[in-house]
C-alpha cells in the first residue's frame, strides 16, 4: 500500500468519490488502479475560518504500486510503513500463584486483556460493582444525593472514566504501537471505528459503559477472573516479598505478583501502602472549577460560517499568571454535563461528562490551577489532604450539593444568585466559591478566565456558569517503581493514572500494558 500525507480537503467537499478523484490526482494515475482507500488519520484545519479543511493521511491499495511510486516525487507518497504492536518474549520462570490486578480502570483492564490473551489468567479484584449493578448506584446518587462509598462515579469497573467524556487522545509517542492495540480492542470490544484515525477520538460515557461490558466478557473467556466488591485491605510481606494479599479485612489470596491499578481516587489503599513503606512522593496536580457557555458560541468562535455543519467544538487554552502559576483548561466536554464525582462522604468532587453525541445544549471544560509540594507539603500524603480539605469546603459551601455560581458573582466575591443549569447530573447550589479556595487560586481563576476571553469572545461574561470543585484532575501520588516497573517491595508492580504513571484513559492503558508486559517477558504462564 501507499501512504499519502496531508491530503487537504474543503469540508464541504468531502465525500468517498472526491476522496477518489483528489487520491488519483495526486498519484497521477487512472482511478480505476485504485483498489482500496484506508483513512489513517484525519483531523480538521480551522485557522482559517472562511475555508476549513479536513486534513487527511490515506493508505491505498494501487495496481502497479511500484512504478507509480517510482514515478512520483511527492514526499508526502511514500510505502506504507509496517505498524504492529508486537508482544515481547515470554520469561523462562514459571508462575507459583496467579497474578492479581487491583481495580478495574483502563490500566487494569488492558494488563487484564494482554496477560489473559497469553494464556495468564489473571485475578481482577475491584473494590466497585460491576457495570451493569455500578449505572444504578451512579444514577441513584445523582437523583437522591445518596452516595455509596465503593460504587460511584470514581470506584466501580471501568473506573473513573466511564463517566466521563471517554477522551481517546494522547501526546504520547507510540513507537511500539501500544495505543494501535487499545484502539485495536477497543473497536473488537464496540467502539466506533473512527477512533482508529480521528485527531480527537471519543467513545461517549454512553458508548464506554457497553464496551467495557464486552471487554470484561473477552477476558472472561480467555481465562481472566473477576472478583467485584473486593477491596485489597492489606499485604503479606516476608523479607521484602509479597506473598499474600487480604481483600475485605477477612479473606487472603496467595499472591507473588500485584499489579496496582487502583486509581487516583483510593486514598485509604495509599495510605495502607504508606504503612507499609513502599515508596511513594507527593507529585505536582492542579484543581479548580469547571466553566460552562452555551455550545453554540464555542461553535461559533471555532468554526465561524461551518459551525452548523461540523461536530461539536472543542478548545484548548493555556495561561501563565502574573504569579508565574499555571492556568489550563482540561477534559473539555462539547454538548456535555458537569457530574458529582464525590467518593467520600461529607466531600464534593465533581467532573465533566458527555454521551457519545456530544448533543446537550452545553460545552463544559475544566479551569484549573497548578499547584505543588509548595503549597500543600512534602508528605507524600500531603496531596490528598490538599484535596481533601477542598472537597470539604465545598460540600459545607454547598450544603451537600454541587456549588455554582455565575462569574460575575465570583468575579464580585459574593454568592450567586439564581441559577438555571439542566446539563447536571446531581443536585446544586448556588454559592459563593470564593470560600472554597485560597486566595492566590481564586486570584489565578480570574486572571485566566478574562484572558480566555481574548481566545474565545464570551468566554468571561457575566453569566457564565462556574461549578466546582475540580479536584481530581490526577494523581498527587506517584509510586516509585524501577524500570521492569517493579517497587520497593518485590512483586508488586504499580501502573495506571493513580500511581501517577497516566493522565487519561488511553495513556492508562497502554501503561497497564506495559506492565502487564513486564510480567509477561519474566513469567512464563502455568496451572498451579
Amino acid at each position: 500500500m501507499l501512504r499519502i500525507n496531508q491530503v487537504k480537503i474543503l469540508i464541504t467537499l468531502d465525500n468517498e468519490a472526491y476522496h477518489l478523484e483528489k487520491i488519483a490526482k495526486l498519484l497521477n494515475t487512472n482511478k480505476s488502479n485504485i483498489l482500496d482507500i484506508q483513512i489513517k488519520k484525519k483531523s480538521i484545519d480551522a485557522r482559517n475560518k472562511k475555508q476549513i479543511l479536513f486534513v487527511y493521511t490515506f493508505d491505498v491499495k494501487v495496481n502497479n504500486e511500484d512504478k507509480i511510486l517510482k514515478k512520483n516525487k511527492n514526499p508526502q507518497i511514500f510505502k506504507t510503513p509496517l505498524e504492529k504492536y508486537q508482544l515481547p518474549k515470554k520469561g523462562e520462570q514459571l508462575l507459583k500463584n496467579k497474578i492479581v490486578i487491583v481495580g478495574s480502570g483502563p490500566a487494569g483492564l488492558f494488563a487484564a486483556y494482554l496477560l489473559s490473551e497469553n494464556g495468564y489468567k489473571p485475578i481482577i479484584i475491584e473494590r466497585g460493582k460491576k457495570m451493569e449493578d455500578r449505572i444504578k448506584d451512579v444514577d441513584n446518587f445523582w437523583q437522591s444525593n445518596k452516595l455509596n462509598e465503593e460504587s460511584n462515579v470514581q470506584f466501580g469497573e471501568g473506573g473513573a472514566g466511564t463517566f466521563s467524556d471517554g477522551k481517546l487522545n494522547t501526546l504520547v509517542k507510540d513507537k511500539r504501537f501500544i495505543g494501535q492495540k487499545v484502539f485495536e480492542i477497543f473497536v473488537e470490544c464496540g467502539a466506533p471505528k473512527e477512533i482508529m484515525y480521528e485527531q480527537k477520538p471519543h467513545i461517549g460515557t454512553d458508548v464506554l459503559r457497553k464496551v467495557i461490558i464486552n471487554l470484561r466478557n473477552k477476558i472472561k473467556k480467555m481465562g481472566g477472573e473477576f472478583l467485584y466488591n473486593t477491596k485489597l485491605t492489606d499485604l503479606i510481606i516476608e523479607n521484602n516479598n509479597l506473598v499474600k494479599i487480604e481483600v475485605n479485612n477477612n479473606t487472603y489470596i496467595d499472591c507473588n505478583n500485584l499489579i496496582l491499578a487502583i486509581g487516583h481516587s483510593a486514598r485509604d489503599t495509599f495510605k495502607m501502602l504508606y504503612n507499609h513503606h513502599l515508596k511513594m512522593e507527593a507529585k505536582p496536580f492542579a484543581v479548580g472549577v469547571r466553566i460552562i457557555h452555551d455550545q453554540q458560541l464555542i461553535n461559533e468562535q471555532e468554526y465561524g460560517e461551518y459551525a452548523k455543519i461540523l461536530p461539536p467544538a472543542s478548545y484548548k487554552l493555556t495561561y501563565t499568571t502574573k504569579e508565574k502559576r499555571g492556568v489550563y483548561t482540561f477534559c473539555m466536554c462539547p454538548g456535555g454535563y458537569i457530574v458529582n464525582a464525590s467518593s467520600q462522604k461529607d466531600m464534593l468532587a465533581i467532573n465533566g461528562m458527555s454521551y457519545y453525541k456530544r448533543d446537550s445544549q452545553k460545552a463544559n471544560s475544566a479551569i484549573i490551577v497548578t499547584v505543588s509540594t509548595q503549597d500543600f507539603g512534602n508528605h507524600p500524603l500531603d496531596g490528598i489532604k490538599f484535596q481533601q480539605t477542598l472537597e470539604q469546603k465545598a460540600y459545607t459551601t454547598g450544603k451537600g450539593c454541587i456549588p455554582v455560581s455565575t462569574y460575575k458573582d465570583f468575579k464580585l466575591n459574593q454568592a450567586s444568585s439564581k441559577v438555571n443549569l439542566q446539563e447536571i447530573k446531581g443536585a446544586y447550589q448556588e454559592t459563593n466559591l470564593n470560600e472554597i479556595f485560597p486566595s492566590y487560586i481564586n486570584t489565578a481563576l480570574k486572571e485566566a478566565i478574562d484572558y480566555f476571553d481574548h481566545k474565545i469572545k464570551g468566554f468571561n461574561s457575566d453569566n457564565t456558569l462556574l461549578a466546582a470543585v475540580e479536584s481530581r484532575t490526577s494523581s498527587p501520588v506517584r509510586i516509585i517503581r524501577d524500570d521492569s516497573f517493579e517497587t520497593n517491595i518485590v512483586g508488586i508492580y504499580p501502573c495506571g493514572e493513580g500511581a501517577g504513571y497516566a493522565g487519561g484513559i488511553t495513556t492508562s492503558a497502554i501503561d497497564g500494558i506495559k506492565v502487564a508486559e513486564a510480567l509477561i517477558s519474566k513469567y512464563h504462564p502455568t496451572e498451579k
